[in-house]
């Protein structure tokens, strides 16, 4: 065996060793490169692709989708490295006993000899030798407020620095609106920022006494704006004063016991080494980068580590948030976690069962707004921290085998259609699209109750859409997400992605383009945005054919639409014209005849015009008036349990094309519509 096919099977074993494709790769590979004089180049088909001068960039989708690497200054970094022959090997997981015949994968690595800067590279930016940011802050529209807080600082003779993520921030060139600051001595924050409040035209401090912190809101544009904020951008900035502290943790708890500190402790006390740094405000050493656990090595190796007196262990025993907060850091910046900080991840997931679902939800639409939210999501599970505060989407994992054949892993494929969402939607921000996500990450959450293996058909899911939106309501309370309209668009969205490609065959007729249109309404666009990042299958001739079929569908909807003006459809005889027409109040007679005239529409019976839909009110309203009365009679007669039977004695009512004529006939016959609703309860609750 040769050097180089050695190195390659060193660097399966330890690349395949954390359980699962997707997840982050250990440093160990790295070094194991480095030591043997190689230069890792690529590994295939897994979710990272790994960049010389040992940069990793995870990316959500396979090698073969190369895109440049998302470096702070993209000049600086080319596409990939040059190409070298792959050798193909197979590397076995020691996760495997936990998949249910999982079959093994097949892992590509590419190596070639160890060269820092190949020809044609350059060098990886370094932010080592920093120590100062007056040049950075120069290009930096909020600049002028960090000189004014210094100044304020100075006349009230009270220590102030600028902390945590805006430092990072200005360090890699990305644009913050969130900018922290910590003043030295006990109530120095609240009354900094009152005096910054004041200097800034008479805002307002918004004080927090019980946490000793402060906030000022800057709002976006149509305000008057201070002399210090005419360079400031139209974004909303905030700004947060707080007291430096240091903290302490009981194991059952996750408030700390806060007392005030120094800055070195209360930097000391921040999740992260990138979160770590700070810098001077004060005018005569304004921009003096202040980095005392090497935030600035982390950036440049792009990897997310905790301080390092500080075991990672601790770190997330005393606040669970921070594991969850190194994957969405990660997901952010694609950033690498350390092997220390992912085996502490390991060692504490369970601790994330004390937080409040609120700061973990929070998190998770960070990460749903990146560009690649796989990659938070992907290390949660492969962490052990998923399971215990979304085992509904852990539970997709998996793949089953029966007579030789399998399925695809659900939880995989769920995070490509992801992925394709933020792909597809790349031109609009991230918190835009948010609720598009997250009816992304549920679209097949219902797969694990629905999944049935046919010895003919194989393994099917036949229904999961429906139970799937089924399942939104609660999954959304669990959450503490919202219940308003937010909700109902994921449930739709999830109700209804399977349904346009039923429309790609070219029989279809226009009735059921036009149901769909009604269906969707003005979510129609987002809903072909899901259904085309739904196509995730491997065989591009197969992936050509779902997408052409697309396209011949929102032809059609096209055509339709023209036609019969359906997007935000409302039949033209409202409920007020049918109850002033027929004489009678607001129940469930209105509703049928409403929803029959609505289906006549959508059915292409009558035109959608006004004049068509009021004469077939006419020849409905008889049938429509003697249905509601039934559905009256049987409401009188439910008592206590027997209401559950409610929705199907109205469905009955509504739709059932053999309800007898006869008035004791149709009542026996929804009487055995309660009984049978009764029946199959009590079979359940057996």
């Amino acid at each position: 065996m040769s050097e180089t096919e050695r190195a390659n099977l060193r660097l399966a074993e330890t690349y395949s060793r954390i359980g699962s494709i997707g997840s982050t790769p250990t440093m160990a590979a790295f070094e194991n490169a480095e030591r043997d004089g190689f230069r890792i180049t690529e590994i295939r088909p897994g979710n990272y692709v790994m960049h010389d001068a040992m940069q990793v960039a995870p990316w959500g989708r396979h090698a073969r989708r190369l895109r440049p690497h998302r470096s702070h200054d993209r000049r600086e970094h080319p596409r990939t490295s040059r190409r070298v022959p792959v050798r193909k090997l197979r590397a076995k997981s020691t996760a495997s006993s936990e998949r249910t015949a999982r079959p093994r994968r097949l892992y590509q690595l590419c190596v070639d000899d160890f060269d820092p800067t190949p020809d044609g590279m350059t060098e990886t930016r370094s932010y080592v030798d920093i120590d100062n940011l007056t040049d950075r802050l120069r290009s930096v529209p909020y600049t002028p407020i960090l000189r004014t807080i210094g100044r304020v600082a100075e006349r009230e003779a009270i220590e102030a620095y600028a902390v945590g993520g805006m430092v990072r921030d200005v360090l890699l060139g990305r644009s913050t609106t969130d900018l922290d600051f910590v003043t030295v001595g006990a109530d120095t924050g609240i009354a900094l920022a009152e005096a910054v409040a004041e200097e800034l035209g008479g805002r307002k401090a918004h004080v927090y006494p019980k946490f000793g912190t402060a906030a000022i809101r800057i709002p976006d544009s149509g305000r008057d704006r201070g002399p210090a904020e005419e360079a400031l951008p139209a974004d909303t900035l905030v700004l947060e004063f707080v007291t430096a502290r240091k903290e302490s943790y009981r194991s059952d708890s996750r408030r700390p016991i806060v007392e005030t500190g120094t800055l070195e402790e209360d930097q000391y006390r921040r999740d992260f080494t990138i979160n770590a740094m700070a810098i001077h405000l004060a005018p005569d050493r304004f921009g003096e980068l202040l980095d005392p656990f090497d935030g600035c090595r982390d950036l440049a190796r792009e990897t997310i580590d905790t301080p390092p007196r500080k075991p990672s262990g601790e770190t997330f025993e005393d606040d669970p948030l921070r594991m969850i907060r190194a994957a969405r850091f990660a997901t952010q910046l694609e950033f690498r976690v350390s092997d220390r900080v992912f085996e502490a991840m390991q060692e504490k997931a369970e601790r994330v069962g004390i937080l409040t679902q609120e700061r973990i939800t929070e998190e998770l639409h960070k990460i749903l707004e990146t560009d690649t939210p796989s990659i938070g999501f992907k290390m949660l599970e492969a962490a052990g921290v998923l399971p215990h505060f979304m085992p509904e989407i852990q539970r997709l994992k998996g793949v089953d085998v029966v007579n030789g054949r399998d399925h695809k892993d659900n939880f995989y494929h769920t995070l490509e259609v992801l992925d394709n969402v933020a792909e597809r939607t790349a031109d609009r921000p991230g918190e835009e699209t948010r609720w598009l996500r997250w009816a992304a990450l549920l679209h097949d959450i219902a797969k694990p109750h629905t999944k049935r293996f046919d010895p003919d058909d194989g393994w099917t899911f036949h229904g999961h859409e429906d139970k799937g939106a089924r399942m939104i309501p609660d999954l959304f309370r669990k959450w503490r997400l919202p219940t308003d309209e937010r909700m109902d668009y994921v449930q739709k969205l999830v109700r209804l992605h399977l349904r346009p490609i039923a429309l790609a065959d070219e029989n279809v007729t226009d009735s059921a383009v036009r149901r769909l249109l009604y269906e969707a309404g003005d979510d129609i666009d987002d809903l072909m945005t899901l259904v085309r990042s739904d196509v995730t299958s491997g065989n591009p001739h197969r992936r050509r054919r779902y997408l052409n079929a697309f396209d011949r569908v929102e032809e059609k909807m096209r055509i339709v639409e023209e036609k019969d003006r359906l997007r935000n459809f409302e039949p033209p005889v409202d409920g007020y014209e049918i109850m002033e027409t027929l004489g009678i109040e607001e129940g469930v007679a209105v509703g049928i005849a409403k929803t029959w005239i609505r289906e006549a529409i959508l059915d292409g019976e009558i035109a959608n015009e006004h004049d068509a839909a009021y004469d077939y009110l006419m020849t409905i309203k008889d049938e429509a008036l003697r249905r509601g009365a039934l559905f009256d009679a049987m409401q009188d007669r439910l008592t206590g349990r027997e209401n559950r039977a409610m929705r199907a004695i109205k469905e009955a009512v509504f739709e059932a094309s053999d309800l007898p004529d006869d008035r004791a006939a149709a009542l026996d016959y929804l009487e055995d519509v309660k009984n049978e609703v009764l029946s199959d309860e009590e079979s359940a609750e057996e």
